[in-house]
């Protein structure tokens, strides 16, 4: 991992990480592809099972490698991670695009800018039944902490969840998980609890109510229990959650593969940049 200090701030990446990968796997002078999945495009093509499947295995173990510092491929690589038992040749093409896309932008990393306040606050979203082959959701959010992105998450949801509200409600449950962490790491860090809620970003009017109105609780008894400790953290006012338009949800990258142009616009918003371009 490479860093890059300025008096503005730090530069975080894994270049050297991704020229060297590029190297090993000939992709120097492949074609490159502006995002690491085609849009809409879940389906693995052929089917013909790997003659060696430990070479698929490896690829994509230096990739979840490289997701500590690209969280543009983060929702990709947990993707394809699914099929590591017994990968085909069209998951190999799953991975050929990731390459083509990191050859495109070899020096992409996180820039953390020296901000002047500690404000913790996260985006939490949801791709609802969105695996087409068990129907499974998956989660996706990102935190910040003073402006900067400091943690982020992709991961399919362990149950099918009958309806967009529980989904997205499990991904709120996962995210609080992570608020309350970051929350008691600051405090031990600088012996300051947040005195204002912390704000967890959601586009689900209904989760939203979920969280904050007990009158729903007879209409959400198939959402498991534990899931509803997101409603204790609210009406402990630890945590708060505004509601935000699906245009502006910057973890929506973390949960599907997106057009060119939204994709762009999110990773400017998570502050990704390439300083060597």
């Amino acid at each position: 991992i490479e860093v890059a200090t300025s008096s503005k701030g730090l530069f975080i990446s894994q270049r050297k990480y991704v020229i060297d990968l590029l190297k090993e796997t000939g992709k120097l002078a492949a074609k490159p592809a502006d995002t690491p999945m085609d849009y809409n495009s879940k389906f693995e093509g052929d089917t013909t099972p790997l003659s060696d499947p430990r070479q698929f295995q490896r690829l994509v173990g230096k990739l979840i490698y490289l997701t500590i510092t690209r969280p543009d491929i983060s929702y990709t690589v947990s993707y394809i991670s699914h099929f590591l038992h017994a990968p085909t040749l069209g998951h190999m093409d799953l991975v050929d695009r990731v390459l083509r896309y990191l050859k495109s932008c070899p020096g992409k990393g996180i820039w953390m800018k020296k901000n002047d306040h500690t404000e913790i606050i996260g985006y939490a979203d949801v791709d609802w039944a969105g695996n087409p082959f068990d129907r499974r959701s998956t989660s996706g959010f990102c935190t910040f902490v003073g402006g900067n992105l400091v943690t982020w998450k992709s991961k399919k949801q362990s149950v099918v969840a009958r309806s967009s509200a529980e989904a997205e409600y499990r991904a709120m449950a996962s995210a609080t998980s992570e608020l309350i962490w970051l929350r008691h790491l600051l405090y031990d860090l600088t012996l300051r609890r947040p005195v204002t809620p912390i704000k967890l970003y959601c586009d689900n009017q209904a989760a939203i109510h979920i969280a904050s109105n007990p009158v729903f609780h007879e209409r959400t008894k198939h959402i498991e229990v534990d899931c509803h400790f997101v409603r204790e953290k609210v009406q402990r006012k630890i945590i708060m959650t505004p509601y935000i338009q699906s245009e502006e949800q910057l973890a929506d990258v973390f949960t599907k593969a997106l057009p060119k142009n939204t994709f762009q616009n999110i990773l400017a918003k998570l502050a990704l940049i390439d300083i060597f371009a």
